[in-house]
């Protein structure tokens, strides 16, 4: 079941090079950055905001959609309509749920919502948060690495004139949160150390959001599909964009 709540009409309004743009996982750490930098960028008409939960907040070019089952996202058709471009941010933790439940979310979830959006919008262009270490070639032995791989694959043969996959290797919040596992506690404990010995082996969440919002929404002279290992990421957000 949908429940939508338009906040303004200029969500489905664009000005001339002005982009449409929908973001699924709101609610998450770099899906959080990239509504907020999206709704500030004056490349962006509106954003559509898609997840399962409120967000919690109001904005003029703000349109917010709740869906509860994104292994089925047929409904989602009308809503999806008229898009120009999707940032893709809905994710899980390794050890978060069971294996088959990781793989529907980080597999089935995505290229879902991707066979949708390519029917009703089929020249959206892509971006998808993937991850450092994804193996399209199914040969890792880790299930984060094939099930990322495997959707990278799909998402690359779904037909968009532009995809964009996102790999980077540890995101950093920026602002304080509850580490979901140890690792995570650990790492943002020596972040400051790790980042001067090993700065392509990071990336800020605001600056992963904010690449991933500026290649769908603006041109940069690139491919129509693109992986982007970690150290692209950090040179892209020292670029100047130029508004497509």
């Amino acid at each position: 079941m949908i429940a939508s709540s338009q906040m303004s009409s200029t969500t489905n309004i664009a000005t001339a090079g002005q982009k449409r743009l929908v973001i699924v996982g709101a609610t998450g750490m770099v899906g959080g950055y990239a509504l907020r930098y999206a709704l500030d960028n004056s490349a962006v008409a509106g954003v559509t905001a898609i997840g399962r939960k409120k967000l919690g907040i109001s904005h003029a070019k703000l349109k917010e959609v709740l869906h509860q089952d994104f292994a089925d996202c047929s409904a989602l058709a009308d809503t999806l309509s008229g898009q120009d471009a999707a940032v893709f941010c809905l994710g899980t933790y390794t050890g978060a749920v069971t294996d088959a439940e990781f793989r529907t979310i980080t597999v089935n979830y995505p290229v879902e919502f991707a066979r949708v959006l390519r029917l009703s919008s089929p020249d959206a262009a892509f971006s998808f948060l993937s991850g450092n270490g994804a193996d399209p070639s199914g040969r890792s032995r880790l299930p984060f690495a094939r099930y990322k791989g495997e959707a990278e694959n799909a998402l690359l043969a779904a037909g968009f004139p532009r995809v964009y996959i996102f790999r980077p290797a540890y995101i950093h919040p920026v602002e304080p949160r509850k580490e979901p596992n140890f690792s995570y506690r650990l790492m943002r404990a020596i972040y400051p150390a790790f980042r001067m010995l090993f700065p392509n082996q990071v990336i800020p969440a605001d600056d992963l959001a904010r690449a991933m919002v500026d290649v769908a929404v603006a041109v940069r002279g690139i491919g129509s599909a693109v992986v982007f290992e970690n150290r692209d990421i950090r040179a892209m957000v020292s670029l100047p964009i130029v508004s497509g």
